[in-house]
């Protein structure tokens, strides 16, 4: 087995701070995802989670990153915020047929990001991964749930996970439980812990350990790391270094 790719990447392509920081000064708007995507081997749509996006959208942001890139794509809050998730089969089929698809070859993972309140409920996140669709008009989908409560740090929510094929979001959080089991055919690595008074969000030594484990994963499948959330601003920095490390 020769094992799988490993992408770094950030959350979303549009913050402001970024520009004269990743972005050159004079770059346009219009031309960031593409510079973005250029240095970068991966990055999460987040727009997906506030608002249905348009399948011209989707079809513009595929035209502007070169082969090999990948996004990932945040579910919609409509769906993860049903107070019963295993009932909310009519609206995951709307956000997956809103023109996913057109990203084509460009689609990385769909990413269902719970919230910190919802407590595991077996029967409910069971009834819920079964709804997840394996294919949208003829491309695979792969999917990852991120969990913020305690309460699923445990192995019946491994076990479901894995029996689903979904993999389990593997977050570097102060607060939400790490959850470092391989569920399904890729991993999905969030790095949360970053700050911005370190040039690369997280220093040498935190770099050089999410290196190593990123390259232990690899023999799993494919590898999607984010660096976000804190030390935001240099989140972009924090993904190119953490690429160099993995190439060596």
């Amino acid at each position: 087995m020769t094992g799988g790719t490993i992408r770094t990447g950030i959350g979303g392509w549009t913050f402001e701070p970024w520009r004269g920081s990743f972005y050159p000064d004079g770059l346009r708007q219009a031309d960031e995802l593409a510079y973005a995507a250029a240095r970068l081997g991966t990055i999460e749509i987040n727009g997906t989670y506030y608002r249905t996006q348009t399948p011209a959208s989707f079809a513009k942001w595929r035209k502007s990153v070169p082969d090999g890139f990948r996004f990932s794509v945040k579910a919609s809050h409509y769906v993860v915020m049903k107070k019963r998730l295993g009932e909310a089969g009519e609206a995951v089929e709307r956000f997956v047929h809103s023109g996913l698809s057109e990203l084509g070859h460009a689609l990385g993972p769909v990413l269902w990001q719970m919230l910190p309140t919802r407590r595991f409920d077996p029967e409910d996140m069971s009834a819920f991964m079964a709804l997840l669709p394996r294919t949208v008009d003829g491309l695979k989908l792969r999917h990852a749930i991120e969990v913020r409560h305690a309460s699923f740090a445990c192995a019946e929510f491994v076990a479901l996970a894995r029996h689903h094929d979904v993999a389990i979001v593997i977050a570097d959080h102060a607060d939400y439980p790490m959850i470092a089991d391989l569920t399904g055919d890729f991993a999905y690595v969030r790095l949360m812990r970053g700050r911005d008074d370190i040039a690369t969000a997280y220093d040498d030594a935190g770099l050089d350990h999410w290196a190593g484990v990123l390259r232990d994963f690899a023999a799993n499948g494919d590898v999607y790391a984010y660096v976000i959330h804190e030390g935001k601003v240099r989140a972009p920095a924090g993904a190119m270094a953490l690429a160099e490390r993995v190439a060596l």
